[in-house]
């Protein structure tokens, strides 16, 4: 747990960049064999393109770093539950682990497939998550 914490504060500072960049708070890092291969956050606004999420970001990011795209021996943590999109890429990449903080009732997959991700694919919930949740219900509360 204390490496799924201290990860997470990592994901958390990426998140940051973002929301100073005027992107939706959200980060992500990707971790193989004790070692940070990736790190990333939404992009979505600066690159206009909706794809441009932090987990899909991460996902290139340690794909190349690994040279091959399977990710099977990686955790990927990141602050926010991944949507339906970045679900099925992290599917794809047959990454062993995803480690989120906030769940995302609107839009995270749990909700909508819940079948995404690997078959093997393991997931834990709710690190540092009430960190996560300030960071988005603050950002979001500034918009309006």
């Amino acid at each position: 747990m204390a490496d799924d914490e201290k990860y997470m504060q990592m994901a958390l500072k990426e998140a940051k960049k973002a929301m100073s960049e005027g992107e939706v708070p959200i980060g992500a890092v990707v971790v193989c064999a004790g070692r940070v291969i990736a790190s990333a956050h939404n992009l979505t606004e600066t690159l206009h393109d909706v794809t441009a999420h932090a987990e899909m970001q991460a996902i290139t990011m340690a794909a190349d770093y690994l040279g091959g795209k399977y990710l099977a021996d990686c955790t990927l943590y990141v602050t926010v539950e991944p949507c339906v999109m970045c679900a099925g890429a992290l599917g794809w990449s047959q990454i062993s682990r995803v480690v989120y903080g906030s769940k995302d009732e609107k839009r995270g997959f749990q909700r909508f497939a819940p079948n995404a991700l690997h078959p093997k694919t393991t997931v834990t919930s709710g690190v540092l998550e009430n960190e996560c949740t300030t960071l988005m219900t603050d950002f979001f509360k500034k918009k309006r």
